[in-house]
């Protein structure tokens, strides 16, 4: 399977509770349900049409408790729930033992070699949904195949970040962009590998540029 994270960003980048006030409080984040005011019929429509290739939901103990608290109480003539109360459901916790939410199965002690096993299995994605602490284990792990980003005209100055300190630096590719009419755009980006790097100077460094890199290397910048 190919493992998607899809995830609600902020124009500088938080990812925190996006849904709702009492999403994620955690750090005393005070701007839950930042997302919620942009969301449209085109928006919808999308994310409907993305449950099409989902075969298994991967989540972090948060997400799922929120989860498990509403797409089960959701009928059926959702597209959502329809998909995802029916398929697997693999959670990373060390804390939960009992899950109530049907199909659901706790990863092992060792997540990221169970993740690697789910990957090797049959299907097409293998999605995961904010779960915004795991998905920095899946990025320092390289096991993200593609980012699915969608983001909001808004900056909120504090809260978790999609990229935090720490990320592996990794170059991506382009393969969709969709704009839509209340300012969001989702980009869906395929993870390459390592960077590449170049250099905008000039062939033959000016006097200038000499002394600009002497000073540095003498440690005097």
């Amino acid at each position: 399977m190919k493992l998607v994270v899809t995830a609600f960003v902020s124009l500088d980048g938080v990812v925190q509770a996006p849904g709702g006030p009492d999403e994620d409080r955690s750090g005393g984040f005070r701007h839950g349900g930042w997302a919620a005011p942009y969301f449209d019929e085109a928006m919808l429509g999308l994310i409907n049409d993305s449950m099409g290739e989902l075969d298994a939901l991967l989540l972090g103990r948060r997400t799922y408790e929120m989860f498990a608290a509403h797409w089960p109480h959701v009928g059926d003539e959702d597209p959502v729930a329809a998909r995802f109360n029916r398929i697997p459901k693999y959670i990373a916790t060390r804390t939960l033992d009992a899950l109530s939410w049907t199909g659901s199965e706790r990863l092992g002690p060792d997540v990221v070699a169970d993740i690697r096993r789910l990957k090797r299995q049959r299907g097409r994605e293998l999605q995961v949904h904010g779960s915004g602490g795991l998905v920095q284990t899946l990025l320092r792990e390289d096991l993200i195949d593609e980012l699915q980003l969608w983001w909001f005209p808004v900056t909120l100055g504090e809260g978790k970040r999609l990229f935090a300190d720490g990320t592996a630096p990794a170059s991506m590719s382009l393969r969709s962009h969709r704009a839509f009419d209340t300012g969001v755009s989702r980009q869906c980006y395929r993870i390459e590998g390592r960077p590449e790097y170049g250099y905008f100077g000039l062939e033959e460094p000016s006097a200038e540029e000499i002394e600009r890199q002497r000073k540095i290397a003498a440690g005097e910048d």
